[in-house]
Parts: structure tokens; sequence; C-alpha cells
């Protein structure tokens, strides 16, 4: 047996969440429950214009064509796509962040500390995962290329001013799942129960609170997966929620905003490069999900963990049971 070393769940053991597994879990469902709805408040609000125009040239509010489900949901995607309603969206995730913070402070009685949010060592943490995330993608996206699935070519038109408000979103959208993922939801069973339930349980909700989006398969979510084990384990050798936040911000921006590729299976919008579906099989290219939906994710991210659990062991973060008094 092996003991992750980690001060976020040490201080997380002393909060008044439910020793319960299964009331943890509830739980979660319903705070989970509620940033849904806090986040979707100003976006409905925003499309609900757009969205009636689109029904109506499509021919669904006049009676012509029967408005089916997966109508409704093909025209809220491509509504929702568009940088005015998208860019708010991205913004209003700060709703999951807050509520996070609330819950765990008011509700569970553990400081911020205990999520992971400290100032030591915040900025050199924020900018070393900005690099990381870059290179997971950029590797990700490359070895796609080599393989001949994808294909990238710079972008006929851009707007950056557009694609820095989309840096912008993406900067609060990482940081609130990170922050509802696994400084609330991974470090509150962290530090009730073991690492590995923390982990796994975590990275499960992760992926699949990404169900709903187009594209979604099984490889998405093992990819999914992935990535949160990954973002969990660096977090943990790190101590601090900060590192975790960039990796997920910049990955997804440099996915959508830079390469040009879906983001779990959001319309991607202006971008410096396009890249190119080359190949049909989608577990090569990712389908409607993007590349986070194919193999070379899989691959890649599968390398990335056990590098950081090579590197957690050398830090000393993770050690044997019985060098740990246990």
């Amino acid at each position: 047996m092996i003991k992750i070393k980690s001060k976020m769940f040490e201080e997380s053991s002393k909060s008044h969440a439910s020793d319960s597994l299964a009331k943890m879990i509830l739980m979660f469902i319903i705070v989970f429950f509620i940033i849904y709805i806090l986040e979707s408040i100003i976006p409905s609000i925003l499309s609900l214009g757009p969205m009636s125009e689109q029904l109506a040239e499509l021919g669904y509010l006049d009676g012509s064509k029967k408005l089916t489900l997966r109508a409704s949901v093909s025209v809220a995607s491509a509504v929702s796509g568009v940088p005015k309603i998208m860019i708010p969206t991205l913004l209003c995730t700060a709703f999951g962040t807050i509520t996070s913070i609330f819950y765990c402070r008011m509700i569970e009685m553990r400081s911020v500390s205990s999520m992971g949010a400290v100032r030591k060592g915040s900025a050199p943490s924020y900018l070393k995962g900005l690099g990381v995330g870059i290179v997971l993608m950029s590797a990700i996206t490359l070895l796609s290329v080599i393989c001949g699935a994808n294909s990238i070519a710079i972008a006929e038109s851009r707007s950056f001013g557009i694609i820095g408000l989309y840096l912008l979103g993406f900067i609060v959208q990482g940081m609130s799942e990170e922050f509802i993922f696994r400084g609330y939801l991974m470090n509150s069973i962290g530090g009730k129960h073991s690492a590995a339930l923390a982990i796994g349980i975590s990275a499960l909700a992760f992926g699949l609170a990404h169900a709903v989006n187009p594209g979604f398969n099984a490889l998405c979510l093992l990819n999914l997966v992935l990535f949160a084990v990954f973002a969990s384990l660096y977090m943990l050798n790190s101590g601090n929620i900060w590192g975790v936040c960039a990796i997920h911000s910049i990955w997804n921006f440099t996915q959508g905003n830079f390469y040009g590729i879906s983001v779990s299976g959001a319309v991607s919008a202006d971008s410096v490069f396009v890249t190119t579906a080359k190949s049909s099989h989608s577990f090569l290219t990712g389908g409607g999900f993007g590349i986070e939906g194919s193999i070379f994710t899989t691959i890649v991210m599968s390398a990335a963990i056990a590098v950081m659990i090579i590197i957690m062991k050398k830090n000393s973060v993770i050690e044997e049971a019985k060098n740990a008094n246990e």
C-alpha cells in the first residue's frame, strides 16, 4: 500500500463534512446542481433571442418542421458557440469557484488553504502550470498531425481581440472546474478517506460532468478521467491549486483558440491555426468532441501520469505505507 502526503488532506480531515462517503457524494451532487443553475442563468437569457431566430429560420416555430430533442440540442450548441454567448458563458463559471469556496468555508467549515488556495508560491506555480498545459496539448495535437490523423494550417481570418476575451474566459472557467472537482470534492473525500478514493471519485465525477457534451463517448470519458487523475496528482505534488488552474485553462485555450479544435464538443471559435481532420476514424481525431476524445490524448496523458508518479516518489509525496507509520 502507498500513502500520499498532503497538507490539504490533513486540513480537510478537520472539516465538518460527513464521514459517510455516500452522504459526501450526495452533497456534491446537490452543490453541483446549484452551481449549474447559477452558471446557466445569464447565458440562457442571452441565448433566448438567437435561439428563437435560429428555430424560426429552420422552420420549427411555424409548424413546418417538428422540433425534436436532437434538433433542439443542435441549435442550442450552434448558438452557444457564438462568441457573444460563449464568452459570457465562460465568465459565468466564476459562480462555480464562488459557490465551492462558500460551501467549503460555511458548511464544511474548512479553510481555503485546504482547497489549495494558498498565497505562497502562487505566481510561480501558475506560470509553470501554463507551460505544462501548453506542452501537453501541443504534444497531443502535433502527435495527431505526425500520425496523419489531422492537419494544421494558419487561420485565414481571426480577431485577436476575441481571442484575448476567450483567454480571459478560459482563465475563469479552468479555475472554476479545478475548485469544484479538486479543491472541493477531491480534498473533502481525501480528508476523510484514502487518497486513491478521493482521486478516483473526483476524476470520474469530472469525466461524467461532460457526458451531455456533443460527441461524448467511452474514449472521451477515459481521457477526461486521465486528465483529472493527472491534475489531481499534480496538485497534490505542488501543494496548491494554482498550477492545475493554469494547466486546465491554457489546455482549453490552446486547444480551441490556438490550434482551432473543438473543446469538449463546443463549437470552435476564432483561432490562430485551424486543425482539420484527415482521418474518418473518430478514435484518432476525437470526432465531434474534439481531440480530447482521441487515442493521442490517451497516450500523452497516460505518459504524463507515469511521469507525475515518478516525480511524486522522488519528492517523497508518495510513500510506502510502512514508511509512513501506517
